[in-house]
């Protein structure tokens, strides 16, 4: 569908014959209503509410697929208290004087109707907050928030553009475009859908009807299922269940950027002029895998609109922003939302809500941009067997931050990278490509990828924790389809923060195949690392019979020298005097990504392997070069605050 908003809903009132629950908090009340969809799908929601009979209020609406009522990480409000359940979460919010629905999307929970992942969650979302603006509780405002799908959910209901929709707060979520983050980058497909299908197929209503799916799931390893991709209808771990099975694979084989790509729930840049004009905000992580989406759309809203729009950017995984560490690596104690951007996550959204619903507080006082800029540390293990990388929050009014400026890191064969262009007339380096033996994925912004992959930051040394890794547990820049170009150690402070890109002259003997592109920062050895530390930053991936266009794929020409752009999401990261900056590029990342069969077939229904000689050009006529936003960076550097 388009958004039109034309349709009617049933706007029945039906909170008097409603199921009422006077919870444990004192003044809160629940219950549970239909919400009538134009389909005639009714989605199960709880109104949490100040009294059996509640006056018109503001509404925030959350919407979720993992159960209105149930317990997520994602949700954690401070780094030293346990986990909130909906019910304290939702409550806080009515003593803050907001009612609250939480709904189970369509197919999930108690809710009616076949879930199909992402797709309907425009018409269904643009449904509720039309519904809800109706109802006599509501003062007419319904704003949105929520973390990772309930993100989607709220960027998908905006390009329905609803007339009710008064605020969105969208955290690790909301996709500006899914072909590019999320769901696929630079032409591959991003394997956590494939985790997230079988995990959340175990977990679904039809697993919960018949006992012998839900044993199926249980005596199932899925990573004995990545030995054999792609997987096919009907032979594959989720088979048990047609319709996870169904979406999954039409997400898969869909590998060019068509019409699929273009509907609203998964591509918000080609709607933003539908979205409603409202303040948002945006938030997401460093190891998070909607880095790009969040910054877009940040970047997007102020443009367009008139209402502000916020960015805040933690050294996180996935959600879990109360914690001080990502994979291997500790940030330090100023890592954590709790305690540093507000006392808790609580509280930090209701201030937000406050000064953009209630004009309790100043927008404008708000910062437009705060974002962690990670580094500083002595580099050194702490008690928890991590890294000490460091970091600190700082402020902008504008990303990337001011000051900054593209720079380029040219390639050379010798295996330096270095501001100096390459002066050879003609010099490459060359590897073979075996999509049987491809490089293992060592964390990155990876998340619901258990059991197969984690995300976050790690040395780049595998070991058995590591899916496809296999003794003796080299560092992954001595295989020898890794090309690791390093600077010398830095004489001073650099800061990196703002998109990555890797513009590379490339060639190969096959039809097809992919070049990845990976930023780390080299720690100096110490006595807890006496070889050093490579840590992880940012990655990216580049398919390239998509060399002239995704919409339309076309082969390579064997031999003949072709110039790519390898996107990689954006990072901030200080590098101290003695570190080095490293780019490695290869031509696999697994299993983050799916592999290059190299035979020119879609990767989801090709059966056949061919190893391809890929040839990386560094010379004056083809200069490959990194180009990263960087500035010289003192310590103490006051925020650049405005």
């Amino acid at each position: 569908m388009t958004g039109s908003m034309t349709h009617t809903t049933d706007t029945t009132d039906t909170t008097d014959t409603a199921p009422l629950e006077h919870l444990a908090d004192p003044g809160v009340w629940r219950r549970t209503l239909g919400v009538p969809l134009r389909d005639g799908a009714v989605l199960a929601a709880d109104l949490y509410s100040h009294a059996a009979r509640p006056e018109p209020r503001p509404v925030i609406l959350e919407r979720t697929p993992y159960g209105r009522r149930q317990i997520r990480g994602s949700d954690q409000n401070r780094h030293d208290e346990p986990l909130p359940t909906p019910e304290e979460t939702s409550a806080y919010f009515v003593r803050a004087g907001y009612h609250v629905v939480r709904q189970d999307c369509r197919g999930r929970g108690d809710s009616q109707g076949t879930f199909v992942k992402y797709l309907g969650e425009g018409p269904d979302g643009a449904d509720t907050i039309e519904w809800i603006a109706a109802q006599p509780w509501c003062d007419g405002r319904v704003a949105m928030m929520g973390v990772s799908y309930s993100a989607h959910a709220q960027s998908a209901a905006a390009a329905e553009s609803p007339g009710h929709l008064a605020a969105m707060f969208m955290d690790s979520g909301g996709f500006a475009s899914a072909y590019e983050a999320g769901m696929r980058m630079g032409g591959a497909f991003e394997l956590k859908q494939v985790t997230w299908a079988f995990r959340h197929g175990e977990e679904s209503p039809e697993a919960a009807r018949d006992p012998l799916v839900r044993k199926a799931f249980e005596g199932t390893d899925l990573r004995d299922w990545f030995t054999v991709l792609p997987w096919r209808p009907g032979v594959s771990p989720l088979r048990q269940v047609g319709p996870y099975e169904d979406y999954l694979l039409d997400q898969w084989r869909n590998d060019s950027f068509g019409a699929y790509w273009r509907q609203p729930a998964i591509y918000g840049r080609g709607h933003y002029d539908r979205f409603p004009d409202v303040p948002t905000l945006h938030m997401s992580s460093w190891y998070d895998p909607y880095v790009r989406s969040t910054i877009e759309n940040f970047t997007a809203m102020g443009r367009l609109k008139d209402s502000p729009a916020y960015l805040v950017m933690g050294p996180w995984t996935h959600g879990h922003r109360c914690v001080t560490y990502a994979g291997d690596v500790d940030f330090g104690p100023a890592a954590t939302l709790s305690d540093n951007l507000d006392a808790s996550y609580l509280s930090f959204r209701r201030r937000w809500f406050d000064a953009v619903l209630r004009h309790d507080g100043d927008p404008e006082s708000i910062p437009r941009v705060r974002y962690f800029l990670m580094g500083g540390g002595d580099g050194r293990r702490d008690e928890a067997g991590r890294m000490r990388h460091g970091g600190q929050w700082r402020t902008d009014t504008r990303w990337p931050p001011s000051g900054a400026r593209e720079t380029a890191f040219y390639c050379h064969t010798s295996g330096e990278l270095s501001e100096r262009p390459p002066a050879e007339r003609q010099a490459w380096v060359e590897y073979d490509f075996d999509p049987a033996d491809p490089v293992p994925t060592l964390g990155g912004q990876v998340t619901s990828g258990e059991p197969v992959m984690v995300g976050g930051a790690f040395d780049q040394v595998p070991d058995a924790r590591f899916y496809g890794a296999r003794e003796p547990y080299l560092p992954l820049n001595a295989r020898p389809d890794v090309i690791s170009l390093v600077t010398p150690p830095l004489a001073e402070p650099l800061v990196v923060a703002g998109p990555v890109t890797a513009r590379l002259f490339i060639s190969s003997t096959a039809v097809d195949t992919d070049f990845t592109v990976k930023l780390v920062d080299v720690h100096p050895p110490n006595d807890d690392y006496p070889h050093g530390f490579a840590m992880n930053l940012t990655e990216g991936i580049f398919r390239c019979r998509f060399h002239k266009s995704f919409e339309h794929p076309e082969p390579l020409v064997p031999g003949e020298i072709y110039e790519i752009e390898i996107a990689a999401p954006d990072t901030a990261n200080r590098f101290e005097a003695g570190h080095r900056l490293r780019i490695d590029i290869s031509s696999s990342d697994f299993p983050r990504f799916d592999v290059n069969s190299g035979t020119g077939d879609p990767e989801a229904v090709t059966r056949r392997k061919v190893i391809a000689t890929n040839r990386i050009h560094m010379d004056a006529e083809h200069p490959s070069a990194v180009l990263l936003w960087t500035r010289p960076d003192q310590p103490g550097q006051a925020d650049d605050s405005a």
